[in-house]
């Protein structure tokens, strides 16, 4: 009785799951039902069609019901043959793949060599500079190619196995070349002196590796299984002198072999693992740079128990009358640190073991791949201290068909892959945490922005290119002779270490040799507006950005950032967003613009040469620092203009002196620089502020007046008038122009030698 009452009870269920199944694929059939009621309603009542409708129903409902039975046994066999697939992790017969290394052979020296020695260039570059032999002072790379003899892949075959969804090759790596070519130059410290170059003339790399394809082909993982073993020959010579042996440098081939393999370890040994694209397309650009968006949705499955069960991560206990505190995974307040290089952002703290955050971070990468690590933490309650729980991470990287590929290591060390085909398209990722038993964090990642080396970039599936110009090529010219102006406009959300809460911001900006210095603004949110000036430098400069709060005892530092300067097109002002890097908050509004030397050559000169002078009024000064021990300074300015130096009088005994004195220069486009100086009559004069008047793009004839914060100092401005005087005589018509113009150059010097000898007060220079 009781296993007849299941059995119906089966039947009722496969029923249910029946028409379950129609309502999911055809929605659309039950509307049919009241109208074919009616239709029956009529041939019964009214008149009589015949007998075929409830026929009809029932044959239909026979196929609909055979039907599905049949797609719901084809189901279920495909399930159990993915299932014994899977959990077996067959591996396939050994194969001998002659073939591959042919075809290497054949791809190597025009394809494959020229991307891999750009990309392990730039990974050895970044190395070099964080990690550095006692013998060495400094290295530079100046030459990589890893030459025309390929690895050498599977030599005892290869096979193929199974994990989870993903297909792996595994297959042996021996590469044992002298062909290669890795050149570097070293500065080589005490005891020893001078220069070295550094030669690395043979490479053995041996180990195990596994490729793994992703996006249904479109790229390959690769990585090692454990440390592969390496071996290197170093030879050391000066210039072209006889190459001496390495012994003579003792530890450095050493030091080479063990930052080669601390590279391999840290960039391609399970889990890290490098991707190799295989685009359909290959649109030649290079990528300098990049703007990403990160937003940290939420995570799932926080147990504390398992987060902490490494010994590594296990935290000391507090115990008070014998019982251990308990804390339940509901009471868990923790927060993300995303990181990217050396830029951090945090989200706010959130309880539970499902935190929800939504938190979106402006990220900058400043090359053509990159790393987000996203790291967990504990805030435990009443505590200033925060706990690493785990981490995760997610690598990206440009592909040359103007797409980004995002990749991360999944459950089961398995591969979690994503394509961006455009910029602007949302990428959403679900990320176990490593190395734990538990959790998994969800993240959104959205590119903004590409960038680069020719001046364009691309953004929302649409690139802004360079203007051609007339003969066909690009706008971007050779960095040699061409201007950068810099505009520090404002900035937001910025930090402070002050313990009232106060901030004092200003910029530091260094671009190559040459500093510059904003204003001290008053806020959290400061608007400067302050304008400066750079000679292009070649090579990737970066300009470099220091932001710091002005305290009483000393300036405290609150963020830094860098801005890759390849790639400015003339003729655009580039407005950026730039994330402060080493602090969780606070962004800076940069504009850019790139300046050829002939727009400024033509726009900084006198509309007639040597026809005309500069009028400079030295105003006056307020807030200068105090240079003597009585709290006050006795400040006068000496004036640089080329070669000619002038000077003002000396204010004794203030901080806000008034000069209210006039000098004058012939207009040669000299750059005119002003420097305050605090007057000792026995000692030597102190420097209290440095600035660079802007003259050259004044319109003829009208005076700017203008209040010029110091560079070099923590505080003070200048106050100046200055004007380009051109002879009125140039703008009065005339019928013979020459005489006119000679006469207005006799009378202009001699004017001026006239002025020089009323107005500059005759004081010593130093």
């Amino acid at each position: 009785m009781g296993g007849r009452r299941k059995r119906a009870l089966m039947n009722v269920d496969e029923v249910v799951d029946f028409f379950n199944n129609i309502i999911v694929e055809k929605p659309y059939l039950f509307l049919l039902i009241p109208f074919i009621l009616i239709f029956w309603a009529i041939e019964k009542w009214f008149f009589s069609l015949s007998n075929w409708v409830p026929l009809v129903l029932a044959v239909w409902a026979t196929i609909q019901y055979g039907n599905y039975q049949h797609r719901m046994v084809v189901e279920d066999l495909n399930k159990k043959w993915k299932r014994v697939i899977l959990n077996t992790s067959p591996i396939t017969p050994l194969e001998h793949c002659e073939w591959l290394n042919k075809l290497l052979m054949e791809i190597w020296l025009n394809f494959m060599n020229p991307k891999l020695s750009l990309r392990f260039q730039s990974i050895v570059e970044k190395r070099l500079k964080h990690r550095k032999s006692r013998l060495i002072e400094k290295v530079e790379l100046l030459e990589f190619s890893l030459g025309s003899s390929p690895p050498c892949l599977g030599l005892h075959g290869t096979r193929w196995s199974t994990s989870g969804d993903q297909r792996v090759m595994r297959l042996g790596f021996d590469w044992d070349t002298t062909d290669i070519s890795i050149m570097l130059l070293a500065k080589v410290a005490k005891p020893f002196f001078g220069t070295a170059k550094i030669v690395i003339n043979s490479l053995h790399i041996k180990g195990d590796l596994l490729l793994m394809p992703i996006l249904a082909g479109k790229a390959i993982l690769y990585s090692f299984i454990s440390t592969p073993e390496v071996r290197i020959t170093v030879a050391f010579g000066s210039g072209g002198s006889q190459s001496l042996p390495a012994t003579e440098l003792p530890g450095v081939s050493s030091w080479l072999v063990k930052l080669l393999t601390d590279t391999l370890s840290k960039t391609m040994v399970e889990p890290r693992r490098q991707c190799f694209s295989l685009p359909t397309v290959d649109l030649r650009k290079k990528a300098v740079g990049g703007i990403i968006y990160v937003t940290v949705i939420s995570a799932s499955k926080l147990s504390r128990s398992s987060l902490r069960g490494s010994p590594t991560r296990r935290q000391p206990s507090f115990a008070v009358d014998g019982l251990e505190d308990h804390f339940d995974d509901k009471d868990l307040q923790t927060f993300v640190e995303v990181e990217l290089g050396e830029l951090t952002r945090r989200t706010y703290v959130r309880p539970g073991s499902s935190p929800q955050w939504d938190s979106t971070f402006n990220m900058v990468l400043h090359d053509n791949t990159g790393t987000v690590r996203f790291h967990l933490y504990e805030r435990t309650p009443g505590s200033v201290k925060y706990d690493y729980l785990a981490s995760c991470e997610i690598k990206m990287k440009y592909v040359s068909d103007d797409s980004t590929i995002f990749w991360a290591v999944g459950p089961d060390s398995g591969v979690i892959a994503r394509h961006s085909e455009v910029c602007g398209k949302e990428v959403e990722m679900v990320l176990p945490f490593e190395g734990v038993n538990a959790g998994k964090l969800a993240v959104r990642l959205v590119v903004k922005e590409w960038q680069f080396s020719d001046g364009s970039h691309s953004f929302n599936n649409f690139r802004v290119r360079s203007q051609p110009t007339l003969n066909g090529s690009s706008n971007f010219l050779s960095r040699t002779g061409r201007k950068i102006n810099v505009t520090v406009v404002e900035g937001k959300d910025l930090v402070t270490k002050d313990k009232f809460g106060k901030c004092n911001p200003y910029v530091k900006l260094q671009y190559g040799k040459v500093l510059q210095k904003t204003r001290t603004a008053h806020s959290f949110n400061p608007i400067w507006n302050q304008k400066f000036e750079f000679d292009e430098i070649g090579g990737g400069e970066y300009l470099k950005i220091k932001c710091y709060t002005e305290e009483v005892f000393g300036d405290d530092s609150i963020g830094s950032a860098r801005i890759n300067l390849e790639g400015l097109v003339e003729g655009s002002v580039r407005d950026v967003w730039v994330p402060l890097e080493k602090v969780n908050s606070g962004e800076l509004r940069i504009q850019l613009e790139a300046v050829s030397i002939d727009d400024y050559e033509g726009s900084r000169g006198s509309a007639y040469p040597g026809n005309g002078w500069i009028e400079l009024v030295l105003v006056e000064a307020r807030d200068l620092i105090a240079a003597d021990l009585r709290g006050t300074s006795d400040p006068y300015v000496r004036v640089h203009y080329g070669n000619l130096k002038r000077r003002t009088k000396v204010m004794y005994r203030t901080l806000n002196p008034q000069w209210h004195q006039t000098l004058e220069f012939p207009d040669d486009g000299s750059p005119l620089e002003l420097h305050v100086k605090d007057h000792n009559a026995l000692l030597p004069t102190s420097n209290i502020g440095d600035c660079v008047v802007e003259y050259q793009r004044l319109p003829p004839n009208e005076m700017s007046d203008k209040w010029i914060p110091l560079q070099g100092v923590k505080r003070g401005e200048i106050h100046v008038q200055v004007t380009r005087k051109v002879p009125e005589l140039l703008k009065r018509p005339s019928l013979d122009p020459e005489p006119s113009l000679t006469k207005a150059h006799q009378i202009s010097s001699q004017q001026i030698l006239n002025r020089h000898h009323l107005l500059i007060v005759p004081f010593p220079l130093f």
